[in-house]
């Protein structure tokens, strides 16, 4: 009866046909009634946000129930299970439907519940806890159950800052399914808006064959390159990343194609695995969707989907071009030359050709950018778009019609039933979080056990991340690093700025009083030049809410709005690295099985060569990078691109020839003073210097190797 979430509806494993062919037809048409009825509530819907967050979670809910078996390799006889999948789908409808029809009634009896309301509550709860267990393994469960149980019972038994007095059952109950707060809360609201359209709009593009127009202009635009096959890898996973906003659907569709490719150009199978999980894991880096993470930071930061977009693409280039950079190197150790490599690129077709032929393949991407740009809401601009792409494939000899339209809809409801879980459970997380300040308590205790330093809270934050990805999904660690750390970084950042204007005497007249609450000895050098050390020892009189006060009246509204995005985004990339690290890296797992290599060798070398992960953060943190303003952003980029080089020189010990260890530390001494955060014109000139030397050595050394 069952099937997983990405298999195709004609692989059910049953003795009887009767019940393959009934399950296949109502996965079917639920699949398409999902994509219709959600298309309605993000166009022409004035149903309450309550409701369709309700029936989001019953219409997905049934589709895991049917599509994802209670135990995995579940054998075919073990029918008894279908008892408990009938009582699982009666509770999912009934969670919907009973807010719906008693709504007045329960916001009548406001926390005071019936008995009716006490089962229902649980009841919905238990099947969210269970179907997020079906699709994403255990520890969301168990960590939602860890969050819950502290509101009602073990807060109050500990001391400490992290006590809590302790809601009543009831309380709980009500605030969890009943109220806009919890499981039907912003977090479903996003997931029902913004990520389900742009899977949606993923899954069109998919059908109508971009993905493999993606790989052909990668191909035909990288594969005759030094190194041709690993950059059509890194070229064609942020082509494909740019619209699937996943890691891992990037790496089985692309890497089925460019794994065996640079196997077969000569590099090691560990080595083509590990560039291929890489740069997979870019794909939710690369605007313009960018997973489920950017929606819910534009959530978080009340900043345009539009904003964090045009913020992301600088750093997004400058990852796949840290990936290429291993590529280049790896390839000039393997001594694979172009010409070598374009063999297994010989019947490509020429790039100009395949854009004369495929070239309506753009206008849904641009139709989505320009309608973002013009200030439509995301949710319209990608329905739009699904539109655009059904119409530019009538430009071609194979246009959609309505069967790959209705195929692509049930595509696009089956990609979103894990994440349409996922999220709702996540739901009961932060509204815990919110309910009793947890966040608060830890972005406080973070910045006390960091001691102020921003560095140091960025270097606990990766490791708390790291600690989340080993059970969590990219997403789910991303809205709880944001909700608990995301404060304490943002406070540091502004806090930077508050210490330069110090430093600089720009304090306006009105905040001197301010200051002198807090240090009247130091009246006489407010408004002039301070010290470093002054400054600091100013800073560390101000009380936190004074200081509060003090950053939003003396920074700039723009320069507080880039902290804030700054310190979001930070924690995004770093949330990624679950992806690529040992020793649970699920992308590279996918790698690894398509290269037939070891999957935890193949995550080492896919944590070595996604070293931009956690490079790039700390350029968010001390540097513009993120800023609309080019003339500040461009020279970081051109800066950070020639370090991050210098550094995969230095950690591989080869650059266009074989480095020695002097050399590998004065690469790695440039990459250093490169991306060194001051920004000091003349230490940026120095490192660059010495890299360009290195690399001229370097390839001067190869030249003479190949006469000889």
């Amino acid at each position: 009866m069952y099937n997983t979430i990405n298999e195709p509806l004609d692989q059910y494993q049953t003795s009887s046909q009767d019940s393959i062919k009934y399950t296949r037809y109502i996965v079917y048409f639920l699949a398409i009634v999902l994509s219709l009825t959600h298309i309605y509530f993000n166009t022409f819907s004035t149903l309450s946000e309550l409701w369709i967050s309700a029936i989001h979670f019953s219409g997905f809910g049934l589709l895991c129930i049917l599509t994802v078996p209670i135990v995995k390799n579940e054998p075919d006889g073990a029918r008894n299970w279908k008892i408990v999948d009938i009582v699982l789908a009666g509770i999912v409808v009934m969670s919907a439907g009973y807010l719906i029809l008693f709504e007045d009634q329960l916001y009548a009896r406001g926390v005071e519940l019936s008995q009716w309301d006490w089962w229902l509550a649980i009841a919905s709860i238990t099947v969210a806890l269970e179907l997020t267990r079906r699709t994403m393994g255990w520890f969301i469960p168990v960590l939602t159950l860890v969050a819950l149980s502290y509101v009602v019972w073990w807060g109050k038994l500990i001391s400490g800052p992290f006590h809590f007095p302790g809601l009543s059952l009831e309380t709980l109950l009500y605030r969890s399914y009943f109220s806009p707060e919890g499981m039907f809360g912003p977090i479903a609201r996003i997931s029902w808006s913004y990520v389900f359209m742009f899977i949606l709009f993923g899954a069109f593009l998919v059908q109508s064959g971009a993905g493999d127009f993606i790989i052909k202009i990668a191909r035909a635009a990288a594969g005759r390159f030094t190194g041709g096959p690993g950059f059509v890898a890194v070229l064609g996973s942020g082509l494909m990343g740019s619209v699937s906003g996943s890691s891992v659907a990037n790496t089985v569709s692309t890497g089925v194609i460019t794994i065996p490719l640079m196997k077969q150009a000569g590099f090691p199978a560990r080595f083509a695995a590990g560039v291929e999980a890489a740069a997979s894991t870019g794909g939710q880096l690369m605007p313009p969707v960018m997973g489920a993470g950017a929606f819910i930071m534009a959530n978080y930061t009340q900043l345009s989907y539009l904003e964090i977009m045009g913020a992301a693409t600088l750093p997004a280039l400058l990852y796949f071009l840290s990936v290429a950079f291993f590529v280049r190197i790896e390839a000039k150790r393997q001594g694979l030359q172009a010409a070598g490599i374009a063999e297994t690129t010989e019947n490509q077709e020429p790039i100009g050709k395949l854009l004369k032929s495929g070239w309506h393949f753009t206008l849904p991407i641009a139709s989505l950018v320009a309608m973002l740009i013009y200030g439509f809401t995301p949710t319209y601009a990608a329905g739009f778009s699904i539109l655009v792409v059904i119409a530019s494939t009538w430009l071609t000899t194979k246009p959609m019609k309505l069967p790959q339209v209705i195929q692509a809809m049930v595509l696009g409801s089956k990609n979103m039933a894990a994440t349409a879980m996922l999220l709702v459970t996540i739901g009961l997380v932060v509204n815990t979080v919110a309910t009793t300040g947890v966040g608060n308590t830890f972005s406080l205790m973070i910045t006390d056990w960091a001691g102020g330093s921003l560095l140091v809270t960025i270097v606990l934050v990766a490791l708390a991340s790291l600690i989340l990805g080993m059970g969590l999904p990219v997403t789910a660690s991303y809205i709880i690093l944001a909700t608990l750390a995301a404060p304490a970084i943002y406070n540091l950042i502004a806090e930077a700025q508050l210490l330069e204007l110090l430093m600089n005497g720009q304090i306006p007249e009105q905040v001197k009083p301010m200051l002198m609450l807090v240090a009247p000895e130091q009246a006489q050098q407010f408004g002039s030049a301070m010290s470093l050390t002054d400054a600091q020892a100013l800073i560390a009189l101000i009380p936190a809410d004074l200081k509060s006060t003090l950053i939003d009246t003396v920074i700039d509204p723009a320069q507080l709005a880039l902290a804030l995005l700054s310190a979001h985004m930070i924690i995004f990339w770093l949330s990624q690295d679950s992806n690529v690290t040992p020793p649970v890296c699920l992308t590279a797992f996918a790698a690894a099985a398509i290269a037939k290599t070891s999957p935890m060798r193949t995550g080492f070398a896919a944590w070595k060569i996604a070293k931009g992960l956690y490079i790039v953060p700390l350029l968010f943190a001390y540097t513009p990078l993120l800023s609309s303003d080019l003339t500040q952003a461009l020279p970081v980029f051109v800066a950070a691109l020639l370090g991050i080089y210098a550094l995969a020189a230095a950690l591989e010990g080869y650059l266009e020839s074989t480095l020695s260890w002097v050399q590998r530390l004065i690469a790695l001494a440039s990459g250093v003073l490169l991306l060194w955060p001051q920004q000091n014109i003349w230490i940026t000139i120095i490192g660059a210097s010495v890299f360009v030397g290195l690399f001229y050595w370097s390839f001067s050394k190869n030249e003479i190797k190949l006469k000889e």
